[in-house]
């Protein structure tokens, strides 16, 4: 009798799920953002010597937007936009803040999507606080750069599940050698990058045609630790790469911060450093193919809005520089693709500008759902057929205070205020695409002034309805005290193994310093004699024979 039962329900299940997939023909949304890629980063939309075939393919299958830019050039804000379509002004974050919250009126399109009967599911980093947080997701699979708890990192469990637990630079080891090049630690088929990739396909053959879906696939990579494997890094040894941006004129004040954070400035060092991140991305390529793959295998490929970002780029070197947070395009220009060939013409290229905020309205237009939320989204979806957002100019903007900066360009010029100190730059991007000569240093020709008077003003609007109001006044900027940089190196160590109660899981831990050794001891231009050792010693509280013996590289098993 029971058997019975369990026959007919499991018949009435089916008959249900059937009527679904019937009537629910709503795409699915793929979205795969990396961090800290560069826009040109991509073969067939910059380097030609990139080795990236498979988003060639969504660059020859969809359309790429060649002058698309992030909202802020920082991870947290930049994210937080892009979830809530929010400026900082509303959702409050400017620069990173590692505790920042949404405040729980802010309505994220992942919830509208759940709510609109979609299944959804996050794979990587987040950047939520508190970490699980699921800001309208119905399930999190998180993967964070330096996860305070094991427990509430599903990577980390994975490592440990896996006989991998001992592993304490999970991402790379960060302090020391955070901008230098490194091997990984991990191998490669238990790797962040491929661990990512694993999970979405589980999803996408768990899923497809069962209900509409969105998938949130979120990859560390390229960010730095610069750490890959050498089938990828050199892949980029003995061809001649791209020559680093220089300035004819003073850079701006925030960059000397930038370039502490990269402590040595020798050629074999970039050389060597471009050729992992590279790499990097190249592995990433690699896991998009199996994406593409599986999607295709589950007939899924074309009924899939695909749309590949990043939050910011990458300064890799350009004017001495690393890392992210300036006005300039190594690090605020963005690579977007979108693949749906239902509405978005194959091969295509947009040179309109568009930025982070236009992906949330972008996806609500083409799944069919409304926003629901109180507050006023600052993008447009990229398919509105009533445009109203200006796509003849671009603003983005940086941090609070002394620190921050604005920005807007517009297809010839580029305009950037710093209130710290009323640092003013315009830069002629179609003459000087390096931003190496800023048009407003020394004497200012007349023709100049009018260029900068012309696009002020629009700037200064921007800053009006996106940001708080004491920083502007009728018709011009408020000038604050100048900024001084505050030059310091990266600090942050494993933070999981601190809150370990296992005793068998402390004792299992690898040596801070063996991992240290691992981790260069294959890469022949570094030499820990190089870098601020004394820095590096006094953060993490090591012993002389503990930096002597990661010196001479010898381990202590």
């Amino acid at each position: 009798m029971g058997n019975g039962n369990d026959m007919a329900i499991s018949n009435a299940l089916t008959r249900h799920y059937e009527n679904i997939r019937k009537t629910d023909t709503r795409p699915n949304v793929l979205i795969i953002m990396t961090d800290q890629q560069r826009y040109d980063t991509i073969n067939s939309l910059g380097y030609n010597y990139m080795t990236t075939p498979n988003l060639d393919k969504l660059v020859e299958e969809g359309c790429s937007y060649t002058n698309a830019y992030t909202t802020n050039p920082i991870c947290c804000p930049a994210r937080h936009t892009f979830f809530s379509g929010l400026s900082s002004l509303e959702h409050g974050i400017a620069d990173n803040d590692f505790e920042a919250r949404l405040s729980p009126d802010i309505v994220t399109f992942p919830r509208i999507l759940s709510q609109g009967g979609y299944i959804t599911e996050a794979i990587g980093k987040m950047h939520f606080q508190p970490m699980r947080e699921h800001h309208g997701f119905q399930r999190l699979k998180l993967m964070e750069e330096v996860p305070e708890n094991r427990y509430e990192d599903d990577y980390l469990c994975y490592l440990r599940d896996n006989g991998y637990g001992h592993i304490r630079n999970i991402h790379g080891v960060r302090n020391l050698l955070f901008l230098q090049p490194q091997q990984a630690l991990v191998p490669k088929e238990h790797h962040g990058t491929t661990w990512v990739t694993d999970r979405a396909i589980d999803f996408i053959d768990a899923n497809s045609g069962v209900k509409p879906f969105l998938l949130y696939l979120s990859y560390i990579a390229p960010h730095p630790p610069f750490n890959s494997y050498t089938e990828y890094s050199d892949l980029y040894k003995d061809i001649t790469l791209n020559e680093t941006k220089t300035s004819e004129t003073p850079l701006h004040c925030m960059t000397e911060e930038n370039i502490m954070f990269g402590d040595v400035r020798e050629e074999k060092y970039l050389r060597r450093i471009k050729e992992v991140y590279f790499g990097m991305i190249s592995h990433i390529d690699e896991q998009i193919g199996r994406l593409l793959t599986s999607l295709d295998d589950n007939g899924q490929l074309d009924n899939t809005m695909i749309i590949f970002t990043t939050d910011h780029g990458e300064m890799l070197g350009d004017y001495d520089c690393y890392q992210k947070f300036l006005p300039y395009d190594s690090c605020s220009k963005i690579p977007m693709i979108i693949r749906y060939p239902k509405i978005f013409e194959k091969g295509s290229k947009n040179e309109e500008f568009a930025d982070l905020s236009d992906i949330y309205p972008t996806v609500l237009d083409v799944t069919g759902l409304d926003y629901t939320g109180k507050h006023t989204l600052i993008g447009e979806s990229l398919i509105a057929t009533e445009k109203k957002k200006r796509r003849d100019v671009q603003y983005y903007s940086y941090s609070v205070g002394s620190r921050r900066w604005c920005c807007i360009r517009n297809k010839q010029f580029k305009y950037v205020y710093h209130y710290g100190g009323g640092e003013e730059f315009l830069f002629d991007m179609m003459n000087d695409p390096n931003e190496g000569n800023n048009l407003l240093w020394g004497n200012v020709l007349p023709e100049v002034s009018k260029i900068r008077d012309s696009l002020k003003p629009i700037l200064i609007d921007y800053e009006k309805k996106q940001w708080q109001s004491e920083y502007t006044t009728e018709k011009d900027f408020v000038r604050l005290d100048p900024y001084v940089p505050a030059a310091t190196r990266n600090k942050a160590f494993p933070q999981f193994t601190r809150v370990l109660k296992k005793q068998s899981e402390i004792d299992a831990m690898n040596d801070f310093v063996d991992e240290v050794i691992l981790a260069y001891q294959n890469e022949e231009v570094v030499n820990l004699n190089d870098l601020d050792l004394e820095a590096w010693q006094k953060n993490s509280h090591l012993s002389d024979e503990d930096v002597k013996r990661a010196i001479e590289k010898k381990l202590s098993v």
